[in-house]
């Protein structure tokens, strides 16, 4: 079944993907495009209807980013945010400028409740503006249909040629009711059926998969996080025992996620096969104590590893890469195509003998990724699995590893993550784990002096993972956790919690 879509032409703004998401969120189907992206190939996907994104240019200059004055005699609903509204007014013969006094922020905002975007809402409210440019004059045909203090035109709009802009931003929650005026665009310009959901996207990748691979032999490196799990789940229900999923145990992943990675796949008909390289990564790691170098040699072992295993199998036809939508994005490919052919994959062996590459979710966001996990009956713990680097709990012993230390860090996370779940603040907290540090401090248990290792408790809340501030947990959870770790774990005489916001700390220690 062919759905519905609207095209998101990319102009460099910072909520692009936002954008796409929201969309998706009211059951619509999506794709971003760049802005660059010809007519024609835009008109071959028959868009129900097109938003401009935002971008950091100015729409009077020369170089700015610019689209065909032809898309918008199309009949295609077309919504302009911020600078794309810009361009709207530009591009068919208004005015814009740069005024004495810029916009940002939170902004108090009116709106003309006969316009299609903001019917049944209120009639003022919070939007949030992030511009130097405004439109001063209107094009042809073009009415206001909201305003601020200092922005004469907030919105506009060509009912007769379904022609929308907003110059604040509806996809970020700071304004209000944001979502409610994207949908009466989706809903009431555009006259979406929102009938795109997971499950019809699962039963039509899996049919997609089924038809290209044929009878051919497929490939994953699975590690257990979220997105190889889901794509090997897919891949499981398309072909069965033609895929093989090769997970590298390096030790150093958290209490029994190697077990739980092995029973969620042992009875889906696939060959799953478990390198257990604890001992080899232990004994190439010895006496490394620099974060760099443990991340390199760790990465490089892995390939080591996987190339060993990969020769047993012998040549395969397809090797599957966990691709998201945000890479897609990110890559300015645009590409949606979910098979396409063969190129180097970072860090995967040149001789791996394959001709083609699968990216069964490259047309997927993360949130998208567990739902189509949870469609394809994975366990929750696998699905809505917390980031989790490659190289492991390696740099989250800082120092030296050692096989006691990894089995100390194993179970103060475990009683910090356990401590957590019991509290339900699980789902509220993007991620949280424990570090060994490298710390000795003198302590007194019972009657005796000890000098043992520091834990370091860390938990964040983050929308993006690239800022995130330290998360403010209760502190009868916290002296819950660091009464058990002290009593529980040997060699752990002390715990801290980290409350450093990122930047300027990472959220990982190493």
């Amino acid at each position: 079944m062919k759905h519905q879509t609207v095209i998101v032409l990319d102009f460099g703004g910072q909520y692009n993907q936002l954008i796409a998401r929201r969309v998706r969120e009211c059951s619509v189907y999506c794709e971003v495009l760049p802005y660059k992206t010809p007519l024609d190939e835009i008109l071959a996907k028959n868009p129900i209807g097109i938003i401009f994104t935002g971008g950091p240019n100015s729409v009077y200059l020369e170089n700015s980013p610019k689209v065909e004055k032809k898309i918008f005699q199309q009949g295609i609903p077309v919504l302009g945010i911020c600078y794309g509204t810009q361009l709207m007014a530009h591009i068919l013969g208004g005015h814009v400028t740069s005024p004495e006094k810029r916009e940002y922020g939170k902004t108090h905002t009116y709106y003309h409740t006969d316009c299609a975007l903001f019917q049944g809402l209120p009639e003022e409210g919070i939007s949030w503006m992030s511009h130097t440019d405004y439109i001063d004059r209107l094009p042809e045909g073009f009415k206001v249909s909201a305003h601020t203090a200092d922005c004469p035109t907030a919105a506009m709009e060509n009912p007769k040629e379904k022609l929308y802009g907003m110059q604040f931003h509806p996809e970020v929650l700071h304004t209000q009711n944001g979502i409610s005026m994207l949908r009466n665009f989706l809903f009431n310009v555009c006259g979406a059926k929102g009938d795109w959901t997971m499950g019809d996207y699962a039963k039509n990748t899996i049919h997609t998969l089924r038809e290209k691979i044929g009878d051919g032999k497929v490939l994953l490196a699975l590690s257990g996080g979220v997105d190889s799990s889901v794509a090997a789940a897919l891949l499981s229900k398309a072909v069965g025992n033609q895929l093989t999923c090769i997970f590298v145990d390096h030790g150093f992943m958290r209490k029994n996620e190697g077990d739980e990675v092995q029973a969620a796949f042992k009875d889906r008909n696939i060959n799953f096969v478990r390198v257990n390289a604890k001992e080899r990564f232990l004994c190439k790691l010895a006496g490394i104590s620099d974060p760099e170098t443990k991340r390199k040699m760790i990465g490089e072992e892995f390939i080591r590893v996987f190339e060993d295993e990969a020769k047993k199998i012998g040549k395969v036809d397809y090797l599957v890469q966990g691709t998201i939508y945000p890479d897609v994005i990110e890559s300015g490919a645009g590409d949606a195509a979910v098979i396409k052919s063969h190129h180097n994959v970072g860090g995967l062996p040149d001789y791996v003998d394959f001709k083609e590459i699968i990216e069964p979710l490259r047309l997927l966001f993360k949130d998208e990724v567990r739902a189509l996990g949870k469609e394809l009956g994975l366990p929750d713990y696998l699905v809505y699995r917390q980031p989790f680097p490659g190289p492991g709990l390696a740099i989250r012993i800082i120092g030296e590893i050692t096989e006691n230390k990894l089995l100390t860090l194993q179970e103060a996370d475990w009683i910090f993550r356990e401590e957590i779940a019991k509290a339900g603040l699980d789902r509220s907290i993007n991620q949280y784990f424990a570090v060994l540090t490298n710390m000795r401090s003198v302590g007194v248990m019972g009657d005796g002096r000890t000098y043992d290792y520091t834990i370091a408790l860390r938990a964040v809340t983050t929308t993006d993972f690239m800022t995130a501030d330290w998360a403010h947990i209760p502190y009868d959870v916290l002296e819950a956790a660091s009464n058990r770790i002290v009593n529980e774990v040997r060699g752990i005489n002390r715990v801290c919690y980290d409350i450093t916001s990122k930047p300027p700390a990472t959220i990982e220690w190493e």
